[in-house]
């Protein structure tokens, strides 16, 4: 009888991650999900202190950086099935070295897809795949161009907005708001999957689901009774802005720029 495959999903954003595990269910109820990790650093923890699963399924762009760089500090000998908001220089790569990669929002056809695809791989292949794809994180990766400034529409004109002006961006029922710091905030096309990766990681963090804070506007932190974080900001929020007990350690190093 044939064992269930594991999979890890390494995945930062909460609705993602429960849109990718119901889809995988989907697919294939017998996929058993041993674990998830939201950053580089704990992703590697994890790989380093458990069982190698059959499969992970990464997103690109975690709350600490590039998932690149996890490769970077260990082997990692499991197939991989890159997940991204959106379609860069590293596609191509992907094409040829991964299992597969998917475009999110992720959906049953393309998980599906991805399967059948790694279900196919003999166990030479998945070791040339390995080799494969060691080489490639073993290239220097091109240096990123972050926004200085974006456009946001008003009424019938464009209104160009400094990065640096911005204090947060906040998302709801499917709506994505700029906040500047003066307190004035603007609806925006773009969902804060997408605008986070052209944003600077040292100035931005995607605090949690909501919102993406500039580190700039934070006024001060809060350790809440359940070892959340309730950070407070210059310009007031549409709702209290809480990190994670999983996110806190990583969110105050990135605060403190340790």
């Amino acid at each position: 009888m044939q064992e269930d495959m594991k999979v890890l999903i390494v995945e930062d954003e909460t609705a993602a991650l429960e849109n990718l595990k119901q889809v995988l269910h989907e697919c294939d109820a017998s996929i058993e999900i041993v674990g998830n990790t939201e950053g580089v650093r704990q992703t590697v923890k994890w790989l380093q202190n458990n069982t190698a699963p059959d499969l992970i399924f990464m997103d690109i762009h975690l709350s600490d950086g590039s998932s690149f760089n996890i490769f970077k500090l260990i082997n990692v000998e499991t197939p991989i099935i890159f997940t991204t908001a959106y379609d860069e220089y590293a596609i191509e790569a992907f094409r040829v070295n991964s299992i597969d990669y998917i475009l999110k929002p992720v959906d049953k056809t393309s998980i599906q897809r991805a399967l059948d695809k790694f279900k196919k791989q003999s166990q030479p292949d998945i070791v040339q795949y390995i080799s494969k794809l060691t080489d490639l994180y073993k290239q220097p990766a091109p240096q990123p161009q972050y926004a200085e400034k974006m456009l946001v529409p008003y009424r019938d004109k464009l209104i160009p907005v400094e990065i640096d002006d911005i204090a947060f961006f906040y998302t709801a029922d499917n709506i994505t708001y700029v906040y500047l710091n003066d307190g004035k905030s603007y609806t925006y096309n773009r969902s804060l999957d997408a605008i986070t990766p052209t944003l600077d990681p040292k100035l931005f963090n995607r605090a949690n689901k909501q919102f993406i804070v500039s580190k700039k506007a934070i006024k001060n932190i809060t350790i809440w009774f359940d070892s959340r974080l309730l950070v407070t900001l210059v310009t007031e929020p549409p709702e209290r802005l809480y990190i994670s007990k999983n996110r806190a350690a990583e969110f105050k190093k990135w605060l403190t720029g340790a």
